[in-house]
């Protein structure tokens, strides 16, 4: 990714890094230490990015990717863990979730398309926020699952988005076994539009955005509206469910195990 880059701009600190470059931009998650995990400060900072390409005219399209050999592993569950015996858990678990939840509607009725290069595996949150993404550009390194259920957590945000995507079916198995989908598996349930090698996931992202920028604005943004709104229009109801049931999920004792034991290396002792 950074041999394609110029300069990237900190709209926080190096967790998340933005770049405009001809008609796209790119939202680049940054925290190779914690393989991109998403903390509260890292969820601002990616609201500010979208804000800001937003104003950026000339951007007609944006990807979203991640630095290292993931795309990112969800939530920060050492933040959740740190927070369990805090007398306003509950609160400000409750304002994660919303805060979670609104990225997502950002992305969904953001007027421009979303490209996800998914570099690596892709979990949890931020399986979600590549399923609200409108076009995925996969690799073979690039994986994408929801691991909540064996840490005894929700994944309120992710069921609404992936049961849109591939059907309820298919997605309560997905969900229910917190299954690993390879990128193989990706590309034959309609996730990843394309595969391509490890090292060229920006490029691929990058061309189609430049094939995008042919297209008119004001139609493309229609289009995603009626995909989005009109095709899914009992998506975002789910989606404020979703939040509540991932917020409440947090307050239970299978939870403060199941992260206890992920973070311990251990298997969860479920009472």
């Amino acid at each position: 990714m950074t041999s394609h880059s110029d300069r990237f701009e900190e709209p926080g600190n190096d967790s998340v890094k933005v770049r405009v470059h001809g008609a796209g931009g790119t939202i680049l998650l940054d925290r190779v230490q914690k393989k991109n995990a998403i903390s509260r400060s890292i969820l601002a900072q990616l609201r500010q990015a979208f804000d800001d390409l937003h104003q950026e005219k000339k951007v007609r399209a944006i990807i979203l990717t991640g630095s290292g050999e993931a795309f990112s592993t969800g939530s920060d569950l050492s933040e959740i863990k740190e927070q369990i015996n805090d007398s306003d858990a509950q609160a400000k678990w409750y304002a994660d979730c919303v805060a979670q939840k609104e990225l997502i509607e950002l992305m969904l009725r953001f007027p421009k398309p979303i490209i996800s290069a998914v570099n690596g595996p892709a979990l949890g949150f931020c399986a979600a926020l590549v399923l609200a993404s409108d076009v995925v550009v996969g690799t073979a390194k690039g994986s994408l699952g929801f691991p909540e259920t064996l840490r005894g957590l929700v994944p309120g945000l992710g069921a609404p988005l992936l049961a849109f995507r591939i059907g309820t079916a298919a997605a309560a198995d997905f969900l229910l076994r917190a299954e690993l989908a390879t990128a193989e598996d990706c590309q034959r349930l309609g996730i990843y539009r394309w595969i391509v090698n490890h090292d060229l996931a920006w490029a691929k992202a990058d061309a189609v955005a430049r094939d995008l920028s042919s297209t008119s604005p004001t139609a493309v943004a229609m289009t995603k509206r009626l995909v989005n709104e009109a095709v899914g229009e009992h998506l975002f109801t789910q989606l404020s469910a979703g939040a509540a049931a991932t917020a409440s999920a947090r307050t239970t004792e299978g939870a403060a195990e199941g992260i206890a034991a992920f973070l311990e290396k251990r298997h969860p002792k479920w009472s």
